[in-house]
């Protein structure tokens, strides 16, 4: 079995997916914008290296002249923005994988809701705009609170959340730069991950994860320590709804082989409504959390699961898991931490890592990436002593920089 798999190096887990490749018995030809390192090619069997990976078109032409003379069983992709270019290497060469037209599904957030919508599923009311124009009409027509984000995005850069008219004024400038975005009816509630692998587009594997607090609030406040919980019971009954509507949203948007990641609220009256959905992997240590929750390795199913369909995993989850993301205060490199003693002092049997910053390192860009400065893993069966150590981790232990 040989595979292109493209980016190999970044983001910093796609090296555990060629890992994960690897220990499958694949052979795999990495392409990407830099050299590997000595470790990463110990996993390659080749390796293009591009000038711009996120230019598509070259990419494709580069990938389909070094191929020649070559067989290779699939093309696949784990990052959000090459999805696509995966997608269409696929046809262009004839291999098995989804299609162009189910990718655009996953990627195009304002197809995605008319398609998910179309199935009989809620989801926000949303209009495609590409104008300054089609914004005020978008939110005339929806009210506010509404939410304004790119129509291809990843995560929650360029999101915003709009209340009203003088605020809406303020954020369009800082949109100039998105071709295209959708604007939709804000929905309040307490959010959650759907996580998936799937064969055939059937979950084999299923996860749920909590955010502490909801995404666009992780990524819009500084001081805030974000958290993600896995839940270990997923027969809860508040839980039930949300795990339907991930189901139902894969199949009317034909999932194929792989990972999903999902995320859907949860409303005050107990309503479940879609937010949005990824042929991919969740990033920002989501598959590292659901390796926690049962120790297995993810990495290596994926592998397994988009070369042979099939699952090897055990699926027993032992854990409730909390990844608790910390900022520092201050600018510049790491002067101080506060607290770290006594939390390890007070749950150390239940850490299982650790990778705050410490003293002397410099500061990351906390809007750059959700691993801001760092983190810390904890876990244990029972949800509400796992959620303890994750509020304790994000109010007492502190990071400054100067």
């Amino acid at each position: 079995m040989r595979v292109v798999f493209l980016s190999p190096r970044y983001p910093p887990d796609m090296r555990q997916f060629t890992r994960g490749l690897a220990e499958v018995g694949v052979e795999v030809l990495g392409v990407g914008d830099g050299s590997p390192d000595g470790e990463l090619r110990r996993y390659l069997s080749g390796y293009l290296e591009v000038p711009r990976l996120l230019d598509e078109d070259d990419v494709i032409a580069r990938v389909h002249h070094w191929l020649r003379g070559h067989e290779i069983d699939h093309v696949l992709a784990a990052w959000e923005p090459l999805m696509m270019t995966a997608a269409r290497l696929t046809e262009r060469l004839g291999l098995p994988g989804m299609s162009v037209d189910t990718v655009l599904g996953f990627r195009d957030k304002q197809l995605m809701k008319e398609r998910v919508a179309a199935a009989g599923l809620r989801v926000p009311r949303a209009q495609r705009v590409s104008s300054v124009a089609d914004v005020w009409r978008a939110v005339e027509a929806i009210g506010f609170p509404a939410i304004i984000k790119p129509i291809s995005g990843a995560g929650s850069a360029d999101t915003y959340k709009v209340t009203s008219r003088e605020e809406l004024a303020q954020i369009l400038p800082q949109m100039r730069h998105v071709e295209q975005a959708i604007c939709e009816e804000f929905i309040a509630g307490d959010e959650y991950t759907y996580d998936t692998v799937c064969v055939g587009g059937v979950p084999v594997y299923e996860s749920v994860t909590q955010y502490l607090p909801n995404a666009l609030e992780m990524r819009s406040q500084e001081w805030v320590s974000p958290i993600m919980m896995s839940v270990r019971d997923l027969t809860q009954p508040h839980l039930l709804p949300g795990i339907e509507l991930g189901r139902g949203a894969l199949r009317a948007l034909g999932m194929g082989d792989g990972m999903a990641h999902m995320e859907w609220f949860r409303m005050p009256n107990g309503e479940c409504v879609f937010g949005e959905i990824a042929c991919r992997p969740g990033g920002a240590g989501v598959v590292d959390l659901m390796n926690y929750t049962g120790d297995i390795d993810l990495f290596r199913e994926w592998g397994r699961v988009v070369t042979q369909q099939r699952f090897a995993a055990p699926t027993a989850r032992k854990y409730n898991v909390a990844m608790v993301f910390k900022r520092a205060q201050g600018q510049g490199r790491i002067s101080a931490m506060t607290g770290l003693s006594e939390f390890y002092d007070r749950y150390r049997p239940h850490i299982v890592e650790d990778t705050l910053l410490r003293p002397g390192s410099p500061r990351r860009d906390w809007k750059a990436t959700l691993l801001s400065d760092g983190y810390l893993v904890v876990r244990h069966p029972d949800w509400g002593t796992t959620r303890e150590m994750a509020l304790a981790a994000a109010t007492d232990v502190h990071l400054y920089a100067s």
